[in-house]
Formats: structure tokens, sequence, C-alpha cells
């Protein structure tokens, strides 16, 4: 008996997924559970397991495809008789006399309704654009949270656009390609790419030897996360120095014995989180996000780890961060970089930080702030360098420390008051760590 394989809902707010690959081909036999395709959405990359055993039959949705959820995108064959052929002989008689008549009868009264949201004038709908969802119903406008969310960013009137989803839905790809065709219609007055922050159409700057690669659907994701960020956020960059190299020595000395006991490896980032974590207790605007013209001071802490993964970037996060130890922490970070990499996490797991330490392999970077947060820690590689202590030169491990923050919330002297907490923590660190 055939069973249909569909597109998981991977989340509250997702409505839609990429197949990025079948895992297995039409003919091979895959047990329940097993990993069957992998799908990427706008929170997580995952591997989706046969909801039966038996054989592929048959791939519907082909790699690089984008989907509704529910969408059936396979089917699995158990090797059982099958049991629809009776259902279309049954179905076949029915349809035959009622559609005639039933489809002459709509035929006439379905037109006079749609042309009326078509040439409904901007006034009526409230202004040039618009993004409420009731008010687009009202037109005949099916779209998700998610195209609306874009299309207010990038000013897009989903008025203009054809939906090629089921029952004419906007899908996310239909407002990613009219943001990359430079469909968007800027407000009357406001030059489009100008005021929007849009690519103005132009002439294309291909010459000599090129190969043209789509971006992927995590790169695109990256991309308009980071675009919306600088558009949000006014940057301001504070950078400090820390002297490593208590915590290096400290490291060095107990590695062996600390993978010994916890079958955790030791690594530097746990030290850089407890440090970063008091420093949020102390300074809570930091550990914030704004909501309007209100600022939120979340009492969690969450810190968002980024994962560098080989098609992307990925931040998932440590939940209640400031409830955890030492080894906690250590292996919070083990699991959840180890998950990502395997495409393991769960929407959930990628969604609430509150702050984001990142490490850069470089001397320094400053990175974009993670919206909604206010602000995210950039830490430079630790590297012996020569510097002057007590009026004599020292070799000493050393790094920098950056911190990008939303100058809306917070202030130089906050940011440097929080950067001060943290430097202090590390080059005096008191904690046990076994």
């Amino acid at each position: 008996m055939p069973t249909k394989v569909l597109m998981p809902q991977m989340g509250e707010s997702i409505f839609e997924g990429t197949v990025t690959k079948w895992l297995k081909k039409v003919g091979d036999k895959v047990e329940r559970d097993e990993p069957l395709f992998e799908i990427s959405t706008d929170k997580v990359d995952a591997e989706i397991p046969a909801p039966a055993s038996g054989t592929l039959k048959e791939i519907l949705v082909k790699e690089g495809a984008t989907v509704q959820i529910n969408t059936v995108v396979g089917m699995l064959d158990d090797g059982g008789a099958p049991a629809a052929a009776a259902a279309p002989a049954k179905e076949a008689p029915k349809p035959a006399p009622p559609p005639p008549k039933t489809e002459a009868k709509p035929a006439a009264v379905a037109p006079p309704p749609k042309p009326a949201p078509v040439a409904m004038p901007p006034a009526a709908v409230g202004g040039e654009l618009t993004f409420d969802a009731s008010k687009l119903r009202e037109m005949g406008i099916r779209t998700s949270p998610l195209v609306r969310r874009l299309a207010k960013e990038h000013s897009v009137d989903l008025r203009q656009l054809t939906g090629s989803g089921a029952g004419g839905r906007i899908s996310k790809t239909d407002i990613l390609g009219a943001i990359e065709k430079g469909v968007p219609a800027a407000r009357p007055g406001a030059p489009m790419g100008v005021e929007l922050g849009l690519a103005v159409p132009r002439e294309r700057l291909y010459f000599g030897r090129y190969t043209v690669e789509p971006m992927t659907g995590m790169r695109r994701s990256i991309a308009e996360h980071m675009v919306a960020s600088k558009r949000t956020s006014p940057h301001v960059y504070s950078v400090d120095e820390v002297d490593m190299t208590p915590i290096a020595r400290l490291r060095a000395k107990l590695k062996d014995e600390f993978e010994q006991k916890t079958e955790s490896k030791l690594t530097f980032m746990p030290f850089f989180i407890r440090a970063t974590v008091e420093a949020l207790r102390a300074f809570p605007t930091v550990n914030a996000s704004v909501d309007g013209t209100n600022v939120v001071l979340h009492k969690d802490v969450n810190i968002g780890i980024a994962v560098a993964l080989d098609w992307g970037l990925i931040v998932p996060v440590i939940k209640g961060a400031d409830e955890m130890n030492f080894l906690g922490l250590q292996r919070a970070l083990n699991d959840l970089a180890e998950r990502a990499r395997a495409k393991k996490l769960k929407p959930e797991e990628v969604q609430h930080s509150t702050f984001s330490p990142g490490v850069f392999g470089g001397l320094m970077g400053l990175p974009v702030i993670n919206q909604p947060n206010v602000a995210i820690l950039g830490i430079g590689s630790i590297q012996k360098r020569p510097v002057v202590i007590d009026d004599a030169i020292a070799i000493r491990s050393m790094a920098y420390l950056t911190l990008s923050y939303d100058h809306r919330v917070v202030d130089g002297a906050v940011a440097h008051q929080f950067m001060g907490r943290i430097k202090k923590l590390l080059e005096e660190w008191n904690e046990p760590i076994l």
C-alpha cells in the first residue's frame, strides 16, 4: 500500500521548505525513521526520516525545488496489494454528470467578484502598499507571514505578483524572485534601490571567464538577515584587548584530564561564554532587543553560537546559559556543533538567542548584529605577542575582542564597561573547571 512522503512543518512560522538532497533513489528500500531526504528552511537544515518502511516508488519534488508544507514530495510502497485500483473506477462515473452543470454556474457568477479586488485603488486599502493579512485576503491575495515580512522589508507591492503556489498563493520563491529581478515598487518619489537599499536594475557586469551559481536557500536567508540587520540597527563598534595567558596555561595543563573525566574536549569558548554571561548580568541593557519604541530586557540569557558549515553558517542557541556551570557549557557547545554539522538540529534550537559571541580565524572582526539582539561579541584568534608589562617586554597570549552594538539602545560608555567586565573576568579567572 503506498505511503505519502510529505514536506514537514519545521516550526510554527515556517510554511515552506526546499528539498536539497534525496538520500535514496527510486527503487531503494528504506526502513521507518531512516533518513530519506534533506531539506532547508529559513530556520534550519535537517534530515527527514521515512514515515514508513518500504521501497521509494516515486520522487515527486526534485532537488532544489521549494514547496509548501504538507506537499507530497515522494511515495513509498510497502509491497502490499494496491488498494487504489477500485477507487478510480468508482470516482470516474461521479464527475461525469455533475461537472458540466456545476462548472457552468460558477463560471457565470465568478467573474463579477474577482475583478473588484484587482481594480481596488491603493487608497481603498489604506495607502500605496499594504502588508495586512486580512486586507490582502480581501483582495484575493494569499500569502504567509514570511512572505509578508519580506515584502514589507523590501517594499514589494504584493498586488503586482502572481503566486505559483497552490491556489495562487505567493510563495517565498515568488517574493525572492521579485526582489532579485528588481520588481519591488518604491512609494511615489522614492528612487528604487536608493531609499530602499535595493539593487537598481542595470546591465550585467559579466565579462571574461566566469561561473554563475545561484545562492542556496541558507545563503539567501543569511543575506536577507544581514541586510535587514544593517538597515535596522545603527552599528557602532568597540575594540579591546585581553591577556589570555593565565587561561591558556590552565587549559594546557588540564585539557587531557578534562577530556578523560568528562569525555568532552576543553576549548577556549566556554571561558568566553562564562565571562560574557556574568557581564550580561551586570549590564542587562546589552541582553536586550527592540520592539518599536520599547526596549525588551531579557531575563533569560540565551547564547547563540555561530557554527561554520561547508554550505553556510548557522547559529544554534544555548538556552539558559546563565544557569549552567563550566562543564555544562562545554557539553552544550560540543553537542550543538556536532548536530549542526550532521543536520540534526530542531527549529527551536536556532531561535530566541539574546546575545551571540563569535570566534574569528583572523586577528579580529566586526560582526553584524544577529537580529533581534542589540549586540554581538567578536573574538579574535589567540596569538602570542610582545606586550609591555611593568615597563618590561613580555610574550603573552593575547586576543582582540570587538563589540558591535545597536546605538539605539546601547551607549558607548555602557559598551566599554561591558567589555571591561569581560576582560577583567578572563584575565583574573578563578572559577574551577573540574
